[in-house]
């Protein structure tokens, strides 16, 4: 018996960034990615055209594209626009590999059940930043009359008779509300949604979809009303800003003593990142649509930080925040309530010599005067954007290995950078991978 070992040449990508270098000037804040996605998923219901705004180029979105594509829509995108035509969907399959591509992909169920009554998926992959189980989904939809067999790893869903209810949910879980709010927009009566969400991705959703002719009120509130539509129609809509997007760009400004303006972003979005960077020491004014971050001397810690559902702090930010606060001065702990593998970048922040220790779902961050380049790995989208801030505010090289996890949610991240002066450039090489063995005899 011998062995035949397949392999396949793949382009590799790495960030790689020259630190300590001060931030200055302006850049524009790309559309969400936590918007947008939803939204995709929501144009299964008017069976016609969407125009959509903003739309920010990213790997979740194109995953978005293609499963709109397999189900049997058209899609066709340029300079942020995407144009969405679902006239023709009529497949009720998600092949796995774009199920496990992404997170956002379990929103398209809701549309599915309510457009073409039945589905058939995977769970949804996305970062390992901790459990997050569709349970809460999938308890929604039977409450308002689906019926879910899980064989095989796969989800099998129908629903012939939709049945309008009060869902209360146990946990304000922005998936789920999403998905509710999808699947209950075209039907008959009303349904209510209560601890709901209040995130403004769903405030987006809301719009989008009375925009198309639904009769949805709350959105932003623990309360949401939904009373179903015969149909809906088509529509044209502009992306709001991403708030997670620009919190970063203040994160990298705060560390590299930059003077920065976020163009194009909503400031009460953003507000206790913004009011935590003003306590921290950096000087921060807003506008209409805008932010300034001025950041000279040295940070100051800030005590405690717990993360919690909107409008508290988001987890989305904390490991940005807290790279912040490894070169303040003082002491600070940041408790993570969401997720429980959140801090999975600390052992890469290790290798650029910062001084955290984690107990449980607390991490003590005791504040260095600087950071030391290292090669590091990011783990997941919201970490890797913070290994690069760590990287920018760095003496000497930094690179940054697994960038496809920050591109799934920052559109040519290292190009807005440089364009406030940071020396970083994304560098892309082939590499050899083993794909599989073949034994043979």
């Amino acid at each position: 018996m011998s062995g035949i070992i397949c392999l396949e040449v793949c382009m590799v990508s790495t960030i790689e960034i020259c630190g300590g270098k001060r931030l200055g000037g302006e850049t524009a804040v790309q559309g969400s990615k936590n918007a947008v996605l939803p939204v995709l998923a929501a144009t299964l219901l008017n069976q016609s055209e969407s125009i959509i705004h903003n739309c920010p180029d990213l790997a979740d979105v194109r995953t978005s594209f293609r499963i709109i594509e397999e189900l049997g829509g058209r899609v066709y995108y340029s300079g942020h626009t995407a144009i969405v035509n679902t006239e023709n969907v009529n497949v009720t399959k998600i092949p796995d590999s774009l199920m496990s591509s992404a997170r956002s992909s379990v929103l398209f169920l809701g549309a599915m059940l309510s457009r073409l009554r039945y589905a058939e998926v995977t769970r949804p992959g996305g970062c390992a930043i901790g459990l997050r189980p569709i349970d809460l989904h999938i308890k929604a939809f039977r409450e308002l009359g689906a019926e879910i067999d899980e064989t095989g790893g796969k989800l099998y869903c129908s629903l012939e008779n939709f049945k309008p209810g009060i869902i209360d949910l146990p946990f304000p879980s922005v998936g789920a509300t999403e998905n509710i709010m999808l699947i209950s927009a075209v039907s008959r009566g009303e349904t209510v949604i209560t601890n709901a969400a209040c995130e403004p991705e769903i405030i987006c959703l809301q719009e989008f979809l009375n925009e198309m002719g639904a009769d949805i009120r709350g959105a932003g509130s623990e309360k949401i009303y939904i009373s179903g539509v015969e149909k809906l129609r088509k529509v044209e809509y502009t992306i709001i800003s991403d708030r997670i997007f620009a919190a970063t760009c203040a994160a990298a400004a705060a560390c590299c003593g930059g003077d920065v303006l976020l163009k194009n972003t909503e400031p009460s979005h953003m507000r206790l990142m913004l009011s935590m960077l003003r306590d921290a020491g950096c000087r921060v004014s807003c506008n209409d649509d805008s932010v300034r971050i001025r950041a000279c001397d040295r940070l100051r810690g800030l005590g405690k930080i717990i993360t919690a559902p909107y409008p508290g702090f988001p987890t989305d930010m904390q490991p940005q925040i807290a790279v912040v606060l490894g070169i303040s001065e003082g002491t600070s702990t940041v408790t993570e309530s969401i997720f429980e593998n959140r801090f999975k970048y600390v052992g890469e922040l290790a290798r650029m010599g910062a001084n955290f220790k984690v107990e449980s779902n607390i991490a003590i961050i005791g504040g260095i005067e600087n950071y030391t380049g290292a090669r590091v790995n990011a783990p997941d989208l919201r970490a890797g954007a913070a290994l690069v801030i760590a990287g920018l505010a760095a003496e000497g090289i930094t690179v940054v290995d697994d960038i496809y996890y920050i591109e799934r949610g920052y559109e040519e991240f290292e190009k807005k950078l440089a364009s406030l002066g940071a020396v970083i450039e994304k560098v892309s090489t082939e590499k050899e991978i083993q794909k599989f063995t073949l034994k043979v005899s």
